[in-house]
């Protein structure tokens, strides 16, 4: 009895031990007002009727966003057409054009943005004879289904 006494003390003991400090604050939020930038353009045009709108906005450290849009087609779809551009920290430019429709959804346009590699290297024939046999199969496969339906 005793060591069953002793091993729930222990694990009392540790239980206790392990329980976290109930003083613990959150250390209190700093604002630097340096890290703050002035805004130097901010000209706003809110929709119309016929979905008409534009943003101009521009900040001291060069930051530009220029947005327009236009109501386009009978169900309302907007077209927006618009630019972003900003300085890396590194000191690199950025430049970002864009165009969101209905045809086409959102069609950005960047040197930064990623260009898929160039397939490395030419598909072998037998591949493309596979390929082609395959498809002959479905097709045969296809017409063979047609006529036992019929």
């Amino acid at each position: 009895m005793i060591l069953l006494s002793t091993i729930i003390f222990a694990a009392l003991f540790a239980l206790a031990a392990a329980r976290p400090d109930s003083r613990y604050a959150a250390p209190a939020a700093s604002r630097d007002d340096s890290d703050e930038v002035a805004i130097l353009r901010d000209d706003r045009v809110y929709p119309s009727a016929a979905g008409e709108y534009s943003l101009d906005f521009e900040t001291a450290d060069g930051t530009k966003i220029s947005e327009s849009g236009y109501g386009s087609g009978p169900d309302g779809a907007v077209e927006t057409q618009g630019t972003v551009s900003f300085t890396h920290p590194d000191g690199e430019d950025f430049e970002l054009k864009y165009v969101a429709n209905a045809e086409g959804g959102y069609q950005p346009e960047s040197d930064a943005l990623p260009v898929a590699p160039e397939f490395p290297h030419e598909i072998p024939q037998f591949v493309l004879d596979q390929i082609a046999k395959a498809a002959e199969e479905d097709r045969n496969r296809d017409d063979s289904d047609e006529r036992s339906y019929q």
